[in-house]
């Protein structure tokens, strides 16, 4: 069943507990274990995340641990652990992978029960094996991951850790810092979004509803999400217990080069677009993320002049959402506040989302219009438009 929107839901016998019914149960996930990131120089770059985003310093991987060919920083932010890895030998996959792409993800990795089931009800419908079942072990126990390709050359790894006591994964130690700035608020990972070529989207829909059971809960086509100059086409995926929400964008005609088109071409192939994180106070997150050099897309004042008529009472200083630029949405179930971040890599591919929902479980559809001038304003200064 196709959902254009969450209000369609009510004007359906379909509730939003019966979209999710249709995600089958032979793979349940738990949550995001961790995201990992190819990039050129992993140090510094957690340096930029601990400093600009508030993440702690967790585990560390690399010569000192036995680990030959790659260096690995794990930071962590309440529930969100990102994985920074750096190639310690010329050629390889990792330099291919940054080379090709530019710093970007390579693994989006979930938590699981038992990730040998996992491995083998995704493989025997029709998903290409990235990594066979693998029983990792030390002096704290032990993890079972495997995994499966995705999009473009992005990959699911399967964690199951319930026997593991240790601080991340096996081969990876404690990683003692002095310099652990004040976290900023993020809390978990709301969603995830990949970027698609044209014509693909359906494709990936497919391929996540039957290979890895989710339902497809939203979608928006070219009405939905347009501008004067560009457009795009998403459609929302989620797994049953909607913790795992993946929407999957591909470009649309339009009169100018679409933010999608810009992300192909820059990073050579379909990937993961920007990753959404939230918070409980966004005006205290944004405002510290701003403070520490975090640069976000800029709203025009213009968009606040009739936004309460638009989405309603809302319990913010409409002011002090201003003086931020965040974003106000409203769907049957409350609102959401939302703001962008602009690249946070040299490539104009990957940025990040900073999502408060007030009971809404939507997307921002009434922000679209926005946001997607103020990143075409983007675009024109770097004359990719």
């Amino acid at each position: 069943m196709e959902i254009k929107n969450l209000k369609d839901l009510k004007n359906t016998e379909y509730g939003i507990e019966k979209i999710f019914d249709e995600a089958e149960d032979f793979l349940p996930l738990l949550g995001t274990d961790y995201v990992e990131l190819y990039v050129g120089n992993a140090k510094q770059s957690a340096h930029f995340y601990k400093t600009a985003f508030g993440f702690q310093s967790e585990a560390y991987a690399g010569l000192e641990t036995g680990v030959k060919d790659r260096v690995s920083y794990v930071l962590k932010q309440d529930k969100i652990r990102l994985v920074l890895t750096t190639p310690l030998d010329e050629g390889g996959p990792i330099n291919e992978h940054i080379n090709k792409h530019g710093d970007g993800v390579k693994v989006v990795a979930l938590w699981v029960p038992d990730a040998k089931k996992a491995w083998e009800e995704t493989t025997k419908r029709g998903a290409k094996s990235f990594m066979e079942p693998t029983r990792e072990e030390d002096e704290n126990g032990h993890v079972v991951r495997s995994g499966i390709y995705t999009y473009g050359e992005t990959v699911h790894i399967f964690v199951e850790r319930n026997e593991y006591k240790g601080i991340f994964l096996p081969g990876f130690k404690k990683w003692e810092s002095h310099y652990n700035p004040e976290p900023v608020g993020l809390k978990f990972i709301d969603h995830m979004v990949g970027n698609v070529d044209w014509g693909e989207m359906n494709k990936w829909v497919e391929f996540y509803a039957k290979v890895m059971g989710f339902a497809q809960i939203i979608s928006f086509d070219d009405k939905d999400i347009s501008t004067d100059y560009t457009a795009l086409m998403s459609k929302v995926m989620s797994n049953g217990n909607g913790r795992i929400k993946f929407p999957i964008n591909e470009p649309a005609e339009g009169k100018k080069k679409s933010q999608i088109e810009e992300y192909i071409d820059f990073y050579n192939g379909a990937g993961v677009q920007h990753i959404a994180v939230a918070t409980n106070d966004i005006v205290s997150t944004v405002s510290a993320m701003r403070d520490r050099g975090v640069e976000f897309l800029y709203v025009p004042d213009t968009y606040y002049d009739d936004i309460l008529t638009r989405v309603g009472e809302i319990d913010e200083d409409v002011e002090v959402l201003k003086e931020h630029g965040i974003l106000i949405d409203r769907d049957d179930e409350g609102y959401l506040l939302q703001l962008f971040t602009k690249p946070v890599v040299d490539r104009p591919t990957m940025f990040f989302e900073i999502i408060q929902r007030k009971g809404a479980q939507s997307f921002g559809k009434g922000n679209f219009k926005a946001l997607f001038e103020a990143i075409e304003r983007e675009q024109g200064n770097r004359g990719t438009l």
